[in-house]
C-alpha cells in the first residue's frame, strides 16, 4: 500500500472508556492487606474490625456446613422476583408517562408524591397487607424498584432526540413502529442506567425485609450476627451483600454490552 493511500487510525475513541481490569482487584487487594496488617499489629482494634482472614475462614465454614446455600438462595430468589416485578411495572408506567399526555398529567404527580417516601418505613404496612411471609418481602422490594425505574424510564423517553422522531414521521412510519424502532432503542441507555439504581435499592430493601420475620436470608444472618456481636459473621454477611451487588452490576453490564452494541 502506498504512502498516499495508507489509512490513518482513528484517535478519538468517542469518549469510549478504556479497559483496566487489573485496577479493581489491585485496589481491593491493597485495602485487604492494609486492613489485615492493621488488625494484626494492633493499630486497628479487633473489637471494631475483625481480621479479613478470620472473615474468610467464617465464609469457608458457612460454605462447608451448607448454611451459605441456605441463606443465599432465599435472598437471591426474593431479589430476583421482587426486582423483576418492580422493574417491569416501572418501565411500563415510565414509557406510558413519556408517550401519553393524559398519563403524564395524571401519573407524574403521583410518582413525584410517592418517590421521596422511605420505602423501609412502609414495611409494617406491607406486613399488614401481605402477611409476614414472602408476600410482604416481594412487595417491599418491588415497590422500591418501581419508583426509580419509572423516573429513569420517563426521563429517558423524554430525552429521545425529537429530530429522529420527526424523521420517522416524514417517512410515513406508523406510530407503533416509531416507538418500537426509534423511541425505545434511543431510550434504552437511560433505562439501563436507571436499572443499576433500582437494583441497588432492591438489595438494600432485601436486607431490611429479611430482618423482619425471615428464618433464612442474608439479612436474617446479619441481624443474628449483630445481636450476638459476632463481628466475623457480621462482616461475612456484609461481604456476601457486596458480592451480590458486584454480581448484579456485572449482569447489568453484560446486558448493556449486548443490547447497546450499536453504540460502539
Amino acid at each position: 500500500m502506498s504512502e498516499e493511500t495508507r489509512p490513518v487510525p482513528f484517535r478519538g475513541g468517542g469518549f469510549r472508556p478504556g479497559k483496566a481490569r487489573w485496577a479493581a482487584p489491585a485496589l481491593f487487594l491493597l485495602i485487604l492487606l492494609v486492613w489485615e496488617a492493621g488488625t494484626r499489629s494492633g493499630v486497628i482494634s479487633n473489637l471494631t474490625l475483625p481480621k479479613p482472614s478470620d472473615v474468610a475462614a467464617t465464609l469457608w465454614r458457612l460454605a462447608e456446613t451448607g448454611l451459605l446455600f441456605q441463606h443465599a438462595v432465599p435472598s437471591i430468589t426474593r431479589l430476583v422476583v421482587g426486582a423483576a416485578m418492580g422493574i417491569a411495572a416501572g418501565v411500563a408506567v415510565g414509557v406510558t408517562i413519556g408517550l401519553f399526555t393524559l398519563a403524564r398529567a395524571g401519573l407524574a404527580p403521583l410518582v413525584a408524591a410517592i418517590f421521596p417516601i422511605p420505602k423501609i418505613a412502609l414495611l409494617p404496612l406491607f406486613v399488614i397487607w401481605f402477611g409476614i411471609g414472602e408476600g410482604s418481602k416481594y412487595a417491599l422490594i418491588a415497590f422500591g424498584a418501581f419508583t426509580p425505574t419509572v423516573v429513569a424510564t420517563w426521563g429517558a423517553v423524554d430525552n429521545v432526540d425529537r429530530t429522529l422522531i420527526r424523521m420517522g414521521q416524514s417517512f410515513g412510519m406508523p406510530w407503533g413502529r416509531i416507538v418500537a424502532q426509534i423511541v425505545m432503542p434511543a431510550a434504552l441507555p437511560g433505562i439501563l442506567s436507571g436499572l443499576r439504581v433500582s437494583l441497588a435499592i432492591s438489595i438494600i430493601l432485601l436486607v431490611a425485609a429479611e430482618m423482619l420475620g425471615a428464618e433464612y436470608g442474608i439479612g436474617a444472618y446479619i441481624l443474628e450476627a449483630g445481636a450476638l456481636y459476632d463481628l466475623e459473621r457480621l462482616f461475612a454477611g456484609v461481604l456476601l451483600l457486596s458480592l451480590l451487588g458486584l454480581a448484579v452490576s456485572a449482569g447489568v453490564g453484560a446486558l448493556e454490552k449486548r443490547l447497546l452494541a450499536w453504540r460502539n
